[in-house]
């Protein structure tokens, strides 16, 4: 029987030495390796102060920075420890205990002297409980994958935060620049309509209606810079910057609305019921629900373990005898829950009405995601055409401006003619700049419903920018 309980004991300790030095003490399991590491979103520049960032660097520094993202690898990270600790029920545990006792005594002229020493170890190993082991590993796994979807969900959502601040921004910028553009229109006007009152050929009334139309030119360009500042904090704030930074930021690359693209529709919702990671997160759930009903189940039957134990003892009397004491047992020992108060029963109603509970969240979830999926392809179609109209509205307003300056300034046209049609051409600048960057931001809120705005995209975008 001793030689048995020590290569029991050699091998769990064996076994368990060898799993450690597989993949370190600090995870024996390797469960770490399951989580994304940050670093996968690629290096963190530190110094970013007067280097131009593109779209890439701007979504890379606020998937470095957002607390948001942090916070869902920690989550990941913990869910991977819980998922380590189910695995440890897979090893025997083994325990040492030990004792010394000094004990001194005296009885008149009679000294006594005693001293003790013991040592015990014991061993225990689960073999059998129908699968109880098993679910509740199955139960930690399925969370893990929830977790990890749930932090890819986190990172697009970051990632398109990001996205957004930033065409809002360049649309900012562009809003500046066509209201500085309108402004210097207003300014060429006023100065024809000075010359032609200087010569005789215009009153002061359409010198004052010019004057009025620079100065309301002057005070739609203020009212873009103070937009434009507004949107350089935003972005600054979702990078994890401070607004007082000196950031410069470049001008997207371009692109264009694709029409095939727009009329795939179908294609996108089924594509989104596949890669959504909200929607992974939900099916993991419904996983660990499941393994929780049959960890449940297996609570109320029986579970056949063994334990085994090595005592030591010693003891020496001053003067006295010398006494070594050892032994030794090993039990395979069987455990029946007759009856519970009802609580196995109650405990699997309770995990059955949880897993009902996270199928239709999950069914609920898939039909939020179908309507978004719509809505955001609506939403695109509808910034692409006006993308487009956009184009010819600018076109033909410039040609329109150009031709009544030129006609003022020859004298057969009128200011209000001139007037009318470079406050058309402003608001065509502006709408050519609002619907540019809507159509930008369109296809980015399109990629995120549809679950595609992940490290991959990062990836595509920054080879479009170099």
């Amino acid at each position: 029987m001793m030689k048995f309980f020590c290569s029991l004991t050699l091998l769990a300790m064996l076994a368990t030495a060898l799993s450690a030095e597989a993949a370190g003490l600090d995870d024996p399991f390797s469960v770490n390796t399951m989580v994304p590491s940050p670093a996968d979103a690629g290096t963190c520049e530190k110094h970013i102060e007067g280097k131009q960032l593109n779209l890439a660097d701007v979504i890379q520094i606020s998937l470095c920075n957002n607390p948001q993202t942090r916070a869902a690898w920690a989550a990941a990270r913990s869910a991977a420890a819980q998922l380590g600790a189910s695995k440890s029920s897979l090893l025997p545990t083994l325990s040492l205990s030990g004792a010394a006792t000094h004990a001194a005594s005296a009885t008149g002229s009679v000294h006594s002297v005693s001293n003790q020493q013991s040592a015990s170890l014991s061993a225990s190993y689960l073999l059998y409980d129908f699968g109880g082991r098993e679910a509740g590993i199955d139960n930690a796994l399925a969370l893990l994958d929830a977790a990890n979807a749930s932090g890819n969900a986190t990172l697009q959502s970051v990632f398109l935060n990001a996205a957004t601040a930033y065409f809002s921004l360049m649309s900012a910028r562009a809003s500046v620049e066509a209201s500085r553009a309108s402004e210097a229109s207003a300014r060429a006007s006023l100065s024809a309509a000075v010359e032609r009152y200087k010569v005789g050929a215009a009153t002061p009334a359409d010198r004052l209606q010019a004057k009025t139309a620079l100065a309301q030119a002057k005070l739609t360009r203020i009212t873009a810079e103070g937009t434009m500042n507004k949107a350089f904090g935003t972005l600054a704030n979702a990078m994890g910057m401070s607004p007082t930074a000196k950031l410069e930021f470049a001008d997207p690359a371009p692109a264009r609305p694709d029409v095939v693209l727009e009329n795939n529709v179908g294609k996108l919702i089924r594509e989104a019921q596949q890669q959504r990671p909200d929607l992974a997160a939900a099916e993991a759930r419904i996983r660990a629900s499941g393994a929780n009903i049959e960890s449940v189940r297996a609570a109320g039957l029986p579970q056949l373990s063994v334990d085994a134990s090595l005592s030591d003892s010693r003891s020496a009397v001053a003067g006295g005898n010398y006494a070594n004491t050892g032994g030794g047992s090993i039990a395979l020992n069987i455990s029946f829950p007759i009856f519970t108060g009802f609580n196995t029963t109650y405990q699997t109603l309770a995990a059955e009405a949880e897993l009902e509970n996270t199928i239709a969240t999950r069914d609920q979830l898939a039909q939020q995601v179908t309507l978004q999926v719509w809505q955001a392809y609506q939403n695109l179609r509808t910034q692409g055409e006006a993308l487009r109209t956009s184009d010819d509205l600018l076109a033909s307003a410039s040609e329109s401006e150009a031709m009544s300056l030129g006609r003022y300034r020859e004298g057969v046209g009128n200011i209000l003619d001139l007037l009318t049609a470079q406050s058309a051409m402003a608001s065509a600048r502006q709408q050519h700049v609002s619907a540019l960057y809507n159509w930008h931001a369109a296809r980015f809120s399109l990629a995120q419903a549809v679950g595609a705005l992940d490290l991959t995209a990062l990836q595509k975008i920054r080879r479009m920018e170099q």
